[in-house]
């Protein structure tokens, strides 16, 4: 048991820096982190021993953030810190970290699925089958929203797309 709690507590900084990028707020990801972990505590003896213990923790992570996602909340701004610092470099002059903070904003206009598929990949270089797996959906779609993704992404930063994001209806 001692091996898999520090296996789980191996798992926060990268859990605190996917949760802080995905929502964009340092306390929200913070308590969102404090949950997963939390669960994850409890759920321990469910993980199967030799399996990927990041995925499963991740998987927790969305499940939470798909329960949170359904209960109304006031919306919050921060800029990142975890993000900044993975994006920047030492030295880094005023423009850059404009920049970081334009991706920052423009990262919370993308839709909340297209966003987790985005940071998972891109920000926690999980493979597309890793990211199906936590995500509970096909790596084909993981592959489509990671596309939309970049493209949309692409032209908030040359400040091509529309501010606003149409809701889908289902």
């Amino acid at each position: 048991m001692h091996d898999d709690s520090a296996s789980l507590t191996a798992c926060i900084p990268r859990l605190r820096r996917y949760a802080r990028a995905l929502l964009g707020d340092r306390a929200g990801a913070d308590d969102l982190v404090q949950d997963t972990m939390e669960r994850g505590w409890h759920k321990l003896s469910s993980w199967r021993r030799g399996g990927d213990m990041r995925a499963w923790l991740f998987g927790i992570m969305h499940n939470l953030h798909v329960d949170q996602q359904r209960q109304p909340r006031l919306p919050t701004v921060a800029l990142c810190d975890e993000l900044h610092s993975t994006l920047s470099t030492p030295g880094t002059a005023g423009s850059d970290r404009l920049e970081v903070r334009d991706m920052q904003a423009a990262l919370q206009m993308l839709p909340a699925e297209q966003r987790e598929v985005l940071l998972l990949v891109a920000l926690e270089e999980m493979s597309y089958q890793e990211v199906a797996a936590i995500l509970n959906i096909p790596p084909g779609t993981v592959m489509s929203r990671l596309s939309r993704a970049r493209e949309r992404l692409r032209l908030l930063m040359l400040g091509q797309a529309p501010v606003s994001t149409l809701k889908v209806v289902k």
